[in-house]
């Protein structure tokens, strides 16, 4: 894992200056994700490994998977990882371009943790005092987890804040074991 991230890096870097000089980090970011969920679909990754598979009808592969929602840089961007033979490094190229996007718009990932459904509406009106309390622009995307019992738990990067009814009970059990 950690070697195709570091072959990965320099193609997101390349691909995130040129998306930064042209003026569109979040038209490219689209397209790159959209080239990453054709990379991870099985029949892809099959015929990225195939021997048998030349280069040029990997991208004609792409080309016809993506239709016109990919623009002729990326276009181009495909015609160069299949020339190298990493056309599979597209999902942990698109993971290093969202995180550059997000690391120069001020934008951190947050991931709400609830015990129970959390709607739209509920979601807004969390973000804004989460930001507050991170002191950072946040994306928050919501898993539930029914261990919670009840509450949240937001992970933003390598900071945790815990609100669970779960987190609550571990607590008091480590104050009454110590």
């Amino acid at each position: 894992m950690a070697e195709s991230v570091t072959i990965a890096r320099p193609y997101a870097e390349a691909l995130f200056g040129a998306a930064k000089e042209s003026g569109n980090l979040a038209k490219w970011a689209e397209q790159l994700a959209l080239l990453a969920q054709v990379a991870a679909n099985p029949e892809a990754r099959a015929a990225i490994g195939d021997p048998n598979v030349a280069a040029p009808q990997l991208v004609d592969l792409f080309r016809s998977a993506c239709g016109t929602a990919v623009g002729a840089e990326l276009s181009n961007f495909i015609q160069l990882l299949s020339k190298n033979n990493r056309l599979g490094l597209l999902p942990e190229i698109a993971g290093l371009y969202e995180s550059y996007k997000q690391a120069e718009e001020g934008t951190k990932q947050a991931e709400i943790v609830s015990a129970f459904p959390i709607d739209a509406t509920q979601v807004k009106s969390l973000v804004p005092q989460l930001e507050a309390i991170f002191k950072s622009r946040l994306e928050a995307s919501v898993t539930v987890d029914p261990e919670l019992i009840g509450g949240i738990k937001v992970i933003v990067g390598d900071q945790m804040l815990d609100a669970s009814v779960r987190g609550k009970l571990d607590a008091m059990a480590t104050a009454l074991n110590n």
